[in-house]
């Protein structure tokens, strides 16, 4: 059913199977050599998500910059989820983000792992349990397993790293053990099991949190103090390294390898990422400053005045617009001022250069 996966997962770890077997002092048998294959299948697949994991981080910083618009909002249209969430998707477009892409690089991981998961455990289909098969160990052994031929499933049998089968795991059934005995290899010790699987787990669980805490410390002060991202701390703070610790004795070592390798690529992005992001802030800033110190005026020059000054004639003809309006008013003794020209008394008459003054008294 989920084919579509486990092909593409097969071919990732066939591939740098081949790779690291041809690396003189490993083979195709060594440990070793199928190790570094899980490794390289997490990193296949981090570099595939990069971009999508810089749009991540990218729409998580807008997010907490933007938590008081959006506590506003929910707070205006508490009454009207319709309303609220219309106002939401206006202002996830003004901005450019999408909260989806906060998600796709933990969504595209999890068919990956569940698909790795699947891949390396129908290398050994002799157990009862779920999804078993129930095969004897010869039948196992010469059975393909999607794009690994039967040589390829008792080379992945055989192979041990540090004298545990990759695929084995601490509270594995003795009756699924047995299928790692083959080619005169004996039956593995759970206790060699347990030494590769019990420091794999506490790195997993170590690095884990240390990545849950850059992440938070990355956070702004009113994101922290969003209800659902502090239970969202603390669960990535303290409860999935947990869960790593209680899951790690039913996990295969491999899928161990991958949780680790995979959380010590995500903290070397994050610093990359986010250090990347820090500079462009910082250059933005020194260009902000740069261009004020530019337009700011010389030590010892006289600030301009940017602001328009009306020019001597534009100031002349709004008072020659109020004095005329003054003029044609209506006296208080009801008959009409005398025109502009009028002589004054003593027989002079006003001259029209005059007219507009501020200063200039006019007799009524």
């Amino acid at each position: 059913m989920l084919d579509f996966i486990y092909y593409p997962v097969s071919w990732i770890l066939w591939f740098w199977h081949r790779a690291f077997s041809l690396v003189p002092g490993l083979g195709k048998d060594s440990g070793i050599a199928w190790a570094l294959a899980v490794v390289f299948l997490v990193f296949t697949l981090r570099v595939l998500l990069y971009k999508p994991f810089v749009k991540q981080v990218r729409t998580t910083k807008q997010m907490q910059e933007l938590q008081p618009q959006i506590k506003e909002l929910q707070k205006k249209y508490k009454n009207d989820r319709q309303k609220m969430a219309t106002e939401m998707q206006k202002l996830q477009k003004d901005h450019g983000f999408n909260p989806l892409m906060g998600c796709l690089p933990i969504l595209a991981q999890v068919p990956v792992f569940l698909g790795l998961f699947h891949v390396l455990r129908s290398f050994n289909r002799t157990g009862h349990g779920f999804g078993q098969l129930a095969m004897s160990i010869d039948q196992n052994a010469n059975t393909p397993n999607y794009v690994f031929n039967a040589a390829d499933v008792q080379s992945f049998l055989s192979a041990r790293i540090f004298g545990a089968p990759i695929s084995a795991f601490i509270t594995i059934p003795d009756t699924e053990l047995r299928a790692f005995a083959i080619d005169g290899l004996g039956l593995p010790n759970k206790v060699s099991i347990a030494v590769v699987a019990i420091p794999l787990m506490i790195i997993a669980g170590l690095a884990t949190h240390f990545n849950a805490r850059a992440s938070v410390a990355r956070q702004t002060p009113e994101a922290a103090a969003n209800p659902q991202a502090a239970m969202m701390n603390k669960l990535a703070l303290w409860v999935f390294p947990l869960g790593v610790l209680v899951g790690g004795p039913f996990l295969p070592i491999a899928i161990l390898l991958y949780w680790v390798s995979n959380n010590i690529w995500t903290y070397g992005q994050q610093h990359l990422v986010f250090g990347r992001m820090e500079r462009e802030a910082e250059e933005k800033k020194q260009a902000k400053l740069e261009q004020r110190a530019q337009n700011a005026p010389k030590p010892g020059a006289k600030p301009v005045n940017t602001r328009k000054k009306p020019t001597a004639d534009a100031v002349e003809d709004a008072v020659d617009a109020v004095d005329t309006a003054v003029d044609a008013a209506p006296s208080t003794n009801g008959t009409a001022k005398k025109a502009t020209g009028q002589r004054r008394p003593g027989g002079q008459k006003r001259p029209g250069g005059n007219r507009g003054r501020a200063n200039q008294k006019r007799r009524r």
